[in-house]
């Protein structure tokens, strides 16, 4: 006989049509809600990582992957007013490993006027001849737009959304307002006219509606003093590499600056996303838990439809871990199966994901993204084979549970109880 006894009978119990229809009816229902349930699962998570992706680079086309900024205290303050300080950290930071560029930059936070329309603003100031190669903005921008970024020029390059609240276009004037006060407390405003030298869409709605560009030298005679924020952006060949690169990068820093990268200065929003994420996963983990459910439920009917071969098995001398060990086999072979389909199932979606929604779009005619409303308007998908490996895994595990309890059930027939009326 083919051995060991358990798998035998089991991968038997598991090839046999049983005459109860039901049972088998809910064998079929099992396997196939576990992949089902997986698959769902690897596709919604590499959409969610494909719009996490797409929702990155918009986020870091204006944003610096890291920034050296003045520290807190009257370190930072004194470092601060230093332009030799300045010079040094930017001379460091061009040296370092993986940095495409390094510019100056400084924000003011200002409220443009047009007419009766009036929209607060933040308007950064750039060193036109060192950002493009820390920012995105030239792509977005006509040839030569930045440098009609000039000191005394008056110039300025707005978001889209900017620019339509204002009802402004190329060559239109706009008045900027900063709020301030003289020795006495006494609010006194300060005004400048200002000329859109180009208009910039980067897809990124809060960036488009709320930035506005202007050359640092003009930005800082506006501010009057120090702007809120000012230092050096950093941008590298891959965002990624960010993190780890600021922390080496700390160390070559004068004293009173600091370093921040862009998972410091985006933290809620990835942290919601990340927290989006998990409860979709448990959510739809509860998928496969009600088809290991199902297991429960088919192993123990098919428990009460054997309870005559169990007890024949045990009067042959079976143990009842050998007894057990038949309906653990059954188990997660049904299990495994549907994990292992919904494994091939939700991997080849997920890396078609895209062609798949727009063929289903030609098919039936509508657009899930509408370009008219949704800024991204195609699903993107990131298959991360973690992911995949988590998913298994967590789907092995409970299938794996499931069959324990009806096992340990098909344990504990008496024999001479289950052929007594046999």
């Amino acid at each position: 006989m083919f051995q060991p006894l358990p798998l035998f009978v089991g991968l038997r119990y598991v090839r046999a049509r049983n005459r109860k229809f039901f049972v088998s009816f809910i064998t079929w229902v099992s396997l196939a809600g576990v992949c089902v349930g997986v698959a769902a699962l690897i596709v919604i998570l590499s959409v969610m990582n494909g719009f996490e992706g797409i929702s990155r680079e918009r986020l870091l086309a204006l944003s610096a992957h890291a920034r050296v900024i003045a520290g807190p205290g009257d370190a930072g303050r004194a470092a601060a007013a230093q332009a030799s300080t300045w010079q040094s950290a930017l001379a460091a930071m061009e040296t370092l490993p993986g940095v495409t560029g390094v510019a100056p930059y400084a924000e003011l936070q200002v409220l443009a006027l047009r007419g009766a329309e009036s929209r607060p603003l933040q308007l950064r100031g750039v060193d036109p001849a060192l950002e493009s190669k820390v920012s995105e903005i030239a792509r977005a921008l006509r040839e030569g737009a930045l440098t009609d970024l000039q000191p005394g020029a008056a110039r300025l390059l707005l978001g889209r959304g900017v620019a339509a609240w204002l009802g402004v276009g190329v060559g239109d004037p706009i008045t900027l307002l900063v709020p301030g006060v003289d020795a006495g407390g006494t609010p006194v405003p300060r005004l400048r006219e200002f000329r859109v030298a180009g208009i910039f869409e980067v897809g990124h709605p809060e960036t488009d509606s709320m930035l506005a560009l202007g050359h640092i030298e003009e930005v800082f005679a506006l501010a009057g003093a120090e702007p809120r924020a000012f230092g050096l952006v950093l941008r590298y060949a891959d965002a990624l590499q960010a993190p780890a690169g600021v922390a080496a990068a700390a160390a070559r820093l004068p004293a009173g600056l600091s370093m921040r990268d862009w998972t410091q200065d985006h933290a809620s929003f990835f942290r919601a996303v990340r927290i989006e994420k998990t409860m979709m996963t448990l959510i739809l983990l509860l998928i496969v838990g009600v088809a290991a459910f199902n297991i429960v439920a088919m192993l123990v009917m098919v428990v009460t439809d054997k309870r005559t071969d169990i007890a024949i098995l045990r009067t042959l001398g079976a143990s009842p871990r050998r007894v057990m060990g038949v309906f653990l086999v059954q188990g997660l072979v049904i299990g495994w199966s549907g994990v292992l389909l919904g494994v091939l199932l939700g991997v080849l979606l997920a890396i078609n994901a895209t062609e798949a929604v727009a063929l289903l779009e030609r098919l039936f005619g509508f657009r899930i993204m509408n370009p008219e409303v949704f800024v991204i308007s195609r699903i993107p998908s990131e298959l991360r084979w973690t992911n995949v490996g988590l998913v298994a895994g967590a789907a092995l595990v409970l299938t794996t549970l499931a069959t324990f309890y009806p096992a340990w059930r098909a344990s504990r027939v008496a024999p001479a109880e289950a052929l007594r009326y046999e």
